[in-house]
């Protein structure tokens, strides 16, 4: 049996989902999720759910993200930075709402070009959680 290393588990097919985050006080944050990583979404899916998030569908390209950001009106995206063939920073200038970039590398990777972005911050893979979430995107959190 080969062993799969973290990069690779990060690096699979397209994938985005949508997602309701919610804290103790019943403020909802209605949150779209964009990557291209199935393995990544799964362990996200199941993370965010343990923390109350629930998963409401699925997009795979940029511009169904930025078709259900108008459809859905969500309060924050947050957006691979890579996304295979796309930019998640060119994503991010195209959306018009809250945005926060996610990566499986480190923030001073892209420090310039994070700061440059309409971005509100920066939230790790490894650090991806939805108290993350609702920090970032000015919401209480637990």
């Amino acid at each position: 049996m080969t062993a799969v290393t973290h990069q690779q588990r990060f690096r699979a097919a397209r994938m985005r989902f949508v997602c309701v985050v919610s804290d103790h006080d019943n403020v909802q944050v209605r949150c779209l999720i964009v990557d291209d990583n199935q393995p990544f979404l799964d362990a996200a899916r199941v993370l965010l759910e343990r923390e109350g998030v629930a998963v409401a569908g699925v997009a795979t390209t940029s511009a169904e993200a930025l078709r259900l950001e108008q459809e859905l009106r969500p309060d924050v995206v947050l957006v691979d930075i890579r996304l295979g063939e796309e930019s998640g920073f060119d994503l991010a200038r195209r959306l018009s709402g809250t945005v926060i970039l996610i990566s499986t590398n480190a923030q001073s990777e892209y420090a310039e070009e994070i700061a440059a972005s309409p971005a509100a911050g920066f939230i790790s893979k490894a650090q991806l959680s939805a108290s993350a979430v609702l920090r970032l995107a000015g919401a209480p959190a637990d």
